[in-house]
């Protein structure tokens, strides 16, 4: 090798350490700046540097971001009016959760909204089909993921029904998750008059979206700003991934928190098109009177919303809590907050999928049961079907319904949205949904865990360096 070549080789090579030194710390948690160095710019800088750029921290361009602030500002002054809607929490956790959602996500508590759970997959997509069918003004649908099947079809052909009753339709899907459904149903769709756009589309418009695997994971349907669908389950039939048929948990709403889902629908769409749409205020107060919060949560607000959702309904739980989710790759808070809720008496149950169809996040999921198994956590692998529900209760007194999973990816990276209710009501509506899982799942029992082989420890701790990316 020439001296001077060599010389500059070995200067470009410290001159990137060092910028990585100042750079990635002060734009990464601390864990994720750890990983990074060490793994990649540590090792091979030339290379490592440029994934970093790439996946290293959750980036939006500054028009989203702005964007998604003023789309909140708004929220926010459009409710100042509803006082009569807002709900007031009599105490308790919901006293405390019910003020760090709002700041948040900008949406407030309100009150009289009926909210029915489907737990039957096919039963949800009825339901969602039949209310297309019977909308009289416009349909609005934002979904991560929509297969090229039979559900695809349905849902293709029930819009361009809409649209021939005069039914304005609009439609959201991640460019991603919905890949295979935007190829073979956006033509289509277009042509019979539903306006069509892809969330965070990537190719060479990747530099106005955002770091390129950051993704849209909400679930979401608006009818006549009268009744709303949120939950885990997409467009696709339950086995679009051949051997995991999925079961899911999907929140069929009415009332005010339906203008909610209305306002988050509206800000994606300003978000990606430029386009303000108009959002009615309010719905009409629906027996049976629950009282319900939306939680909003992804990389363009300043905040991890939904972690810090999640994390603080477990410290505020007393008595028990149900964590359901079909991958859990927690970070460092949710894993400490676990730990001290179940040190501290609680009845901490994680419920989760005994089959997954992804392998890594798989193993580095199991990376985590022996340290929650020493500390009293509970954990249930539920048998008969991939479990891709998102839920978790507290106590008797609140519920968390939606699209958020227990990883960094949910945390730090995806558009998500959940739904909060509080009281009893739901709480023991889908208590019995989890008793269900329970019925048919394994408990994994921490001597046999712990005498597991090396080699799928080292499996699973090996998975467990790329949680930042799962």
């Amino acid at each position: 090798m020439d001296w001077s070549f060599g010389t500059a080789l070995f200067i470009l090579d410290w001159a990137i350490r060092l910028a990585a030194l100042l750079w990635i710390p002060s734009r990464t948690s601390p864990a994720a700046a750890r990983s990074w160095m060490r793994l990649l710019v540590g090792f091979v800088p030339l290379l490592g540097l440029p994934l970093y750029l790439l996946l290293g921290h959750p980036w939006l361009s500054r028009e989203r971001v702005l964007r998604q602030a003023r789309a909140s500002d708004v929220i926010r002054e459009e409710q100042r009016p509803l006082s009569a809607l807002r709900w007031m929490p009599p105490g308790g956790a919901a006293a405390e959760m019910a003020p760090l959602i709002e700041r948040q996500g900008a949406f407030m508590p309100t009150h009289g909204n009926a909210v029915q759970l489907l737990d039957d997959y096919d039963i949800s997509l009825r339901a969602l089909l039949d209310d297309i069918g019977a909308a009289k003004q416009q349909v609005h649908l934002l979904y991560y993921l929509m297969f090229d099947d039979a559900v695809g079809d349905a849902v293709t052909d029930a819009l361009c029904a809409a649209v021939q009753r005069g039914v304005a339709c609009r439609m959201l899907l991640d460019a991603v998750g919905a890949k295979r459904g935007l190829r073979r149903y956006r033509a289509r769709l277009r042509a019979a008059g539903v306006d069509v756009h892809e969330l965070l589309p990537g190719g060479l418009r990747w530099r106005r979206s955002g770091r390129m695997d950051l993704r849209n994971h909400r679930k979401i349907a608006v009818i006549d700003n009268v009744v709303g669908f949120v939950g885990s389950q997409n467009l696709a039939s339950a086995t679009f991934v051949p051997g995991h048929p999925n079961r899911e948990l999907v929140a069929r709403v009415q009332g005010p928190v339906v203008s909610h889902l209305e306002a988050v629908f509206a800000s994606d769409w300003y978000i990606e098109t430029g386009e303000r749409l108009a959002v009615q205020p309010a719905c009409d107060v629906q027996p049976p009177d629950v009282a319900a919060q939306l939680v909003p949560s992804g990389p363009a607000y300043p905040f991890e919303n939904a972690r810090d959702t999640v994390n603080a309904l477990i410290h505020l739980a007393r008595h028990r809590i149900v964590l359901t989710t079909p991958y859990f790759v927690p970070d460092d808070a949710t894993l400490s907050a676990l730990r001290i809720a179940a040190l501290s008496g609680v009845d901490v149950q994680l419920v989760l999928s005994a089959t997954n169809n992804q392998t890594l996040t798989a193993w580095a999921q199991q990376s985590y049961y022996e340290e929650l198994l020493a500390c009293g956590v509970k954990i249930a692998l539920y048998r008969p079907h991939f479990l891709h529900a998102k839920h978790l209760t507290v106590d008797d007194d609140i519920a968390l319904v939606g699209s958020i999973n227990l990883d960094i990816r949910s945390f730090a990276l995806n558009a998500e949205i959940g739904l909060v209710c509080y009281g009893p009501d739901v709480v023991s509506r889908i208590r019995a949904v989890e008793a269900d899982y329970l019925a048919h799942a394994d408990t994994v029992d921490a001597a046999a865990w712990r005498a597991r082989p090396g080699w799928q420890r080292s499996r699973e701790g090996i998975a467990r360096l790329a949680d930042s990316l799962m």
